[in-house]
């Protein structure tokens, strides 16, 4: 005959049998003093725990009877049985890691976007709509390179909206562009590349995690135009065409050009290219060289960096070496989640809610830019989730302490240098609420004007 199925709770207690029911009532009472059996828990019913442990239901009730009179447990007729307070030892609190830096009460940090604008409701209706027609496959661990279905959706969305030639065996899902980072390092060192170069400056970040596969880390410089295209000599190199990241330009057509005709593998981080605010969006360079472009986008600024969702469009030759360095890197995203992904694409969901964050975000930088004070240009097109304004090297070193002193939290330009060093701010207008803008925006002109004095 089948086992009976318990339906109460799991727990553990050290007893075995021979230890008879003095002993139980021990195993129980020092499961509360230590705090495992949390104080105000449930407790297994008597008839559950009896089960389970294959004694006599009796055994189970005379100890917990013994224990209420001890004050280590609480009962009420017609209401499950609880651990008391009594005879609970308080657990340790853990130790209070020290925060590098004080919170902050306005956020203007780059690369963030307003968390509130995540559509809640859009993707609970996409989850709904996935959980009532997946096939139970789904709940596996998935295919190595990624949903096969989020693959032949992003192929045709990102063809209409960034112009990228992306046949669905050639696109690989990740983790967000730091793993991709990894990824792409590791790949790149089977193939025999063990130098990459990036924009100087640039988020220093995604440096030290290609630097960490063991790949030689080099900068090459951006003017007006992008990056100097004609001083790289790196065999591979990570460019922000579209929206130069931080300084904001546009990569010009001659250097774009040029740079898929230099025989480097390009990798295309369009980390924002969705949100271009000033006329229509700049298309992806992978388009002009796809055996010799990766084409690495996210869902981080779009939706949420939590997420943790990318995509990378690969050239033919980089397809096997990718999947190795994924499978090895042991991280992948939630399936569940790609095919939300692919559900808000399909349906039009994400386009609407991508045009709405537009508006919100073309708005907030509008009022940004009007409110600098007039000797501060802000440099690069109307475009993103940040602007940069330079300042002097003098200004740019008071920036830590005055904005400590008006609680903001905002990023200067010096640390993503590599080389020649540049000074300024980078403003994340998309990290506040739309209701904390007004005072962050407020706390940088205070602290723009004790900077100018």
């Amino acid at each position: 005959m089948a086992d009976e199925w318990s339906s109460s709770l799991d727990v553990h207690l050290d007893w075995t049998p021979g230890l008879g029911r003095k002993g139980l009532a021990k195993a129980v009472r020092q499961a509360i003093r230590d705090g495992r059996w949390r104080p105000g828990s449930v407790v297994p019913s008597t008839r559950a725990l009896a089960h389970d442990l294959g004694v006599a239901r009796g055994t189970v009730t005379r100890v917990y009877s013994d224990l209420a009179a001890e004050g280590y447990l609480q009962t009420s007729q017609g209401a499950p049985t609880r651990v008391a307070t009594a005879g609970a030892q308080p657990l340790t609190q853990p130790r209070p890691i020290a925060s590098r830096e004080p919170a902050m009460r306005w956020n203007l940090m780059a690369g963030r976007p307003d968390a509130a604008l995540f559509p809640r409701d859009i993707w609970l209706a996409s989850t709904k709509r996935v959980l009532q027609h997946t096939h139970n496959e789904t709940f596996g661990y998935g295919e190595p390179r990624g949903s096969s279905v989020l693959r032949a959706t992003l192929s045709a969305y990102l063809g209409r909206s960034r112009g990228v030639l992306a046949d669905p065996a050639r696109i690989v899902i990740c983790s967000g562009f730091a793993h991709a980072m990894t990824i792409l390092g590791n790949a790149l060192q089977s193939v025999g590349i063990q130098e990459m170069a990036f924009e100087d400056p640039s988020f220093n970040r995604f440096r030290d995690l290609a630097g960490a596969t063991g790949q030689k880390i080099v900068g090459v410089p951006v003017d007006g135009n992008g990056m100097r295209i004609s001083e790289l000599t790196s065999p591979a190199v990570v460019v922000t065409p579209a929206h130069q990241s931080p300084i904001g330009v546009t990569m010009s057509p001659d250097r774009r050009a040029t740079l898929t005709q230099t025989g480097a593998v390009i990798v295309e981080d369009d980390y924002d290219g969705e949100f271009r605010y000033d006329r229509q969006q700049v298309g992806a360079l992978q388009a002009l060289a796809p055996e010799r472009v990766i084409y690495a986008g996210t869902a981080s600024k779009t939706l949420a960096p939590s997420l943790r969702l990318g995509w990378l469009v690969l050239p033919r030759s980089l397809v096997d070496p990718v999947i190795a360095a994924l499978a090895t890197s042991g991280a992948q995203p939630s399936l569940l989640d790609q095919l939300t992904l692919a559900d808000m694409i399909s349906t039009g969901a994400y386009d609407r809610h991508v045009r709405r964050c537009r508006i919100e975000y073309r708005s907030r930088r509008d009022r940004l830019a009007a409110a600098l004070p007039q000797h501060l240009i802000p440099q690069g097109i109307s475009a993103g989730l940040h602007l940069m304004v330079p300042l002097s090297e003098a200004a740019e070193a008071q920036v830590p302490t005055v904005a400590r002193r008006h609680s903001l939290a905002v990023a200067t330009v010096s640390p993503m240098s590599m080389g020649e060093k540049r000074h300024g701010l980078v403003v994340g207008y998309g990290a506040s609420s739309k209701n904390a803008f007004g005072g962050a925006l407020d706390a940088l002109l205070n602290v723009l004007r004790e900077l100018q004095d």
